[in-house]
């Protein structure tokens, strides 16, 4: 996908699709009553989150970044994901342990959907 647009609809699609299959696994520590709306507009957010603020903080967190070898992305895709439930409240996410498994699980749903598009 080389517009921008086409991007950002496949980032919506994949951290919505985290947020669902993290909430699964997680079961009681991401709660999002239940409600596909909830996911839909979480995962927007989340998206406008990660196109927005992750690329100010990755900047300002670089040297842990390279001290720690890139894990400290996992804290940073944790707290893009407490940022994203802080600001929509039907997604309510219990700890920041669990926001960070999250971000696990969202990098790893990017990871084999961008795989499988750029083969298409």
């Amino acid at each position: 996908m080389k517009s921008p647009f086409g991007r950002f609809i496949l980032r919506w699609f994949v951290c919505g699709l985290g947020l669902w299959i993290a909430a699964g696994f997680l079961d009681g520590r991401i709660t999002y009553n239940s409600r596909l709306g909830v996911i839909i507009v979480s995962g927007f957010i989340l998206a406008i989150v990660n196109s927005v603020i992750k690329p100010f903080v990755v900047l300002l967190s670089l040297p842990a970044i390279l001290f720690s070898l890139g894990l400290f992305m996992i804290v940073i895709n944790g707290l893009m994901v407490m940022v994203a439930s802080k600001l929509y409240h039907p997604l309510a996410v219990t700890s920041f342990g669990a926001a960070m498994l999250a971000g696990v699980v969202i990098g790893l749903v990017n990871y084999l959907v961008t795989t499988i598009v750029e083969d298409i």
